[in-house]
């Protein structure tokens, strides 16, 4: 089956859509999805394509690296991440890859559970009914505590406050340039969000070789993420160099952080507007759990609450777009597709496709359940991305989400304050202003 490019909406010259693309990607991408299955715009001078049929979206992931290739990323993202895998391409990737998988495997994150858990217990006991909460502010302080010590162990205790707000600069940065804000321009403009960005990466740079010579210097053991990229070696046993450990372990970091503790503080936001989901989510915890920390093993048993973050992924998904760059003869479902023409989807529009998710605004976690009558088609729904460049600690941040959840709600309701909070997209998916919340003893 073939699908036939419609026009986008009207261009400007020069600049074509990216007016209208930085103003509000989000409603953006909507109007492009409501256009048809495959639209053509520009960004820019650069030729576009914006796919919402889920079997081309599944042509675009899985064809990365064959068909189409990475696309850069912007100086801000290149800059944070470096050469990591996330950015590499060819042989330099797949090389990346293979080191940096092993750590992420679902052996090594049941090792990781336990501290998860222990980082939600622990904040949970500082908690008190009727106190007032910044949601977003103790979920990613929350995730931050776990990324350091799963990623670096125990020797950046007490300076995430260091690492925390340089990577917060790092992230609205590489935010602004996907907006299209800096795209565009040279590297050497000296703008002022360019200036704050080197200074914060000079702080992450620092931190980071600390805790790696430490670690090169100690004769003990260790389970935690750096040790095991330190411990990798290649075929040619090759270990990664000083950039490469730098440039996985950010890239490790940003993705144990930002995107867990953004997709927790959405889940609270919905909870609080879905009381039938939360009273059968405290009672899928008091059934299983009845009152003790969750454990990795438990999992399986709290399908409630891992189908309600996979329905917050879907609301609100994290990353909320992907693109690839046509190659040389790059065909899409059957078409020939222009060399140099970027290949867009949004996890957002996607997501949110009647087609795929009837009621497609509406919270319902129970769309998740495995003997649910709506089928959700492949790459309907992909928070993670696909294909052989799929997000390589999905298994972590869903592992983390279930367990955090798990152990919060058990003792707490955290009510959020009534009122719509739209999005906002940066490096995330972000709620737009603060999310407020009292808290509530779970059990009265």
């Amino acid at each position: 089956m073939t699908t036939v490019p419609v026009p986008g909406p009207r261009r400007l010259p020069l600049l074509g859509n990216l007016p209208a693309f930085s103003r509000d990607p989000l409603a953006f991408f909507t109007r492009l999805r409501e256009r048809g299955d495959l639209v053509e715009w520009r960004l820019g001078p650069q030729r576009a394509l914006f796919l919402s049929r889920p079997e081309d979206i599944g042509e675009l992931l899985t064809g990365i690296e064959t068909e189409y290739r990475h696309p850069e990323l912007g100086w801000a993202f290149k800059l944070v991440l470096g050469e990591g895998v996330v950015t590499s391409e060819g042989p330099a990737w797949r090389r990346k890859r293979a080191l940096v998988q092993p750590a992420v495997r679902p052996r090594q994150v049941r090792g990781y559970a336990e501290t998860m858990a222990d980082c939600a217990a622990t904040l949970a006991d500082t908690w008190r009914p009727g106190q007032r909460l910044d949601v977003r502010g103790e979920m990613l302080g929350l995730t931050q505590r776990i990324a350091v010590r799963t990623l670096f162990g125990a020797d950046t205790a007490g300076r995430e406050s260091m690492i925390g707000p340089a990577m917060d600069v790092a992230q609205r940065a590489i935010g602004d340039e996907f907006r299209g804000v800096t795209l565009f321009l040279p590297p050497w403009i000296p703008t002022p969000g360019r200036r704050r960005l080197k200074r914060a990466v000079t702080v992450i740079d620092r931190e980071v070789a600390r805790v790696t010579e430490l670690r090169r210097r100690g004769d003990e053991d260790r389970d935690d993420l750096l040790s095991r990229l330190l411990a990798a070696r290649d075929e040619q046993d090759r270990p990664l160099t000083d950039k490469e450990i730098r440039d996985e372990a950010v890239t490790l970091y940003i993705g144990g952080h930002e995107t867990t503790g953004t997709t927790l503080t959405w889940a609270w936001y919905l909870l609080s507007r879905s009381p039938g989901a939360r009273a059968r989510l405290t009672r899928e915890l008091d059934d299983v759990l009845g009152g003790r920390p969750p454990g990795h093993d438990d999992l399986k048993q709290l399908p409630w609450t891992e189908q309600i973050i996979k329905e917050t992924l879907r609301l609100y998904p994290p990353v909320w777009l992907m693109t690839g760059i046509a190659k040389a003869d790059s065909t899409l479902a059957g078409r020939p597709v222009a060399e140099g023409t970027v290949l867009w989807s949004s996890q957002w529009s996607a997501h949110r496709d009647a087609r795929w998710f009837p009621r497609p605004d509406d919270f319902r976690p129970e769309r998740w359940d495995p003997d649910a009558a709506e089928a959700v088609p492949d790459h309907a729904w992909f928070p993670f991305g696909g294909g052989s460049r799929a997000c390589l600690g999905a298994r972590f941040a869903m592992v983390e989400a279930v367990l955090v959840l798990a152990t919060l709600a058990q003792r707490f309701h955290v009510e959020t304050d009534p009122g719509d909070i739209p999005p906002r997209t940066g490096l995330t998916l972000q709620p737009s202003r603060p999310v407020q919340a009292t808290l509530r003893p779970a059990a009265g």
